[in-house]
């Protein structure tokens, strides 16, 4: 595979992305958040698992030596379960526009992290890029001030997904991403499905309603796109390069809400929005320049 194919799987991850958080926002009424992110990922887990017994790749499974099994419980504990129960614990008590923020921000600490524990040196794209990024975000989101519990649950949560992009991208170095995929996924619901357990909720999985069942359906569609693009994707490309590209979600999602609810657009926030491409497109070109390291 291509960095040029890379690019184009996690352009195709941004997409996914800003879509699922626009029918999220929807299909998590009237959920247990921790509930509806467990029954996601399993479906995803076993979706995942059809398609590498489906394609013949399951051998490839079958060699995976201990350590990365080790390997893809920590992605799956770092990265698919602990920070989505802080994150939706901190939506609950927190503003949703710092918040979404706050979120938004995981390429920076992706940034921070990259070139200690990677290698990949920064560079002036990187820099302005970043910069870029944080300005358009700020505009189109436009958080109001102040800060609360909630939103330092928010904020482990990022920089806990940004250290699993990270580590992520150290264990495809030898691993495929579908199979990296798998191992989030089904971990994470294993990790989650223990909390459950242990706050007395794991009954309410099996008691949903028909409406339910099908947010879970839809919602997990998407999710299986998302995974399967990105870590296939981050595979190829620089994590700095991977997770400046899914900030173009947010556009994605606001132009969505403006479309479907009729939430207006300001001329801030377009103008975010063509800063956050400007943004995206600065860190795109990096990978000509810096190679994944293989």
């Amino acid at each position: 595979m291509s960095q040029k194919l890379g690019l184009g799987l996690v352009l195709g991850t941004a997409l996914i992305s800003g879509f699922s958080i626009f029918l999220n926002s929807y299909a998590v009424k009237g959920f247990d958040s921790s509930v509806f992110t467990f029954a996601k990922n399993l479906v995803v887990a076993v979706a995942l698992f059809a398609i590498l017994f489906g394609t013949m790749r399951w051998q490839e499974v079958k060699q995976l030596k201990v350590r990365h099994w080790r390997q893809l419980a920590v992605i799956g504990l770092v990265g698919g379960s602990i920070p989505f129960l802080l994150f939706f614990k901190g939506l609950q008590m927190a503003s949703g526009q710092m918040g979404s923020f706050i979120h938004k921000s995981l390429f920076v600490f992706v940034a921070i992290l990259a070139p200690i524990f990677l290698k990949e040196k920064p560079a002036a794209k990187l820099v302005w890029g970043t910069l870029l990024l944080l300005a358009g975000n700020y505009l189109l989101i436009r958080p109001a001030a102040g800060f609360s519990v909630g939103h330092l649950l928010i904020l482990a949560a990022a920089i806990l997904w940004a250290i699993e992009n990270v580590y992520a991208k150290y264990v495809l170095r030898e691993l495929p991403g579908t199979v990296v995929a798998f191992g989030r996924m089904a971990f994470g619901s294993v990790f989650i499905f223990i909390f459950l357990l242990m706050t007395d909720k794991a009954d309410i999985v099996w008691n949903m309603s028909p409406a339910q069942y099908g947010w879970i359906g839809v919602t997990s569609l998407l999710l299986l796109g998302y995974v399967l693009t990105f870590y296939n994707g981050l595979r190829e490309i620089p994590v700095t390069v991977a997770t400046g590209i899914l900030a173009l979600g947010s556009p994605v999602t606001t132009l969505l809400a403006w479309a479907f609810q009729g939430a207006p657009l300001q001329a801030l926030q377009l103008f975010g929005v063509l800063v956050i491409v400007g943004g995206v497109a600065a860190i795109a070109w990096m990978p000509r320049r810096h190679p994944a390291a293989t």
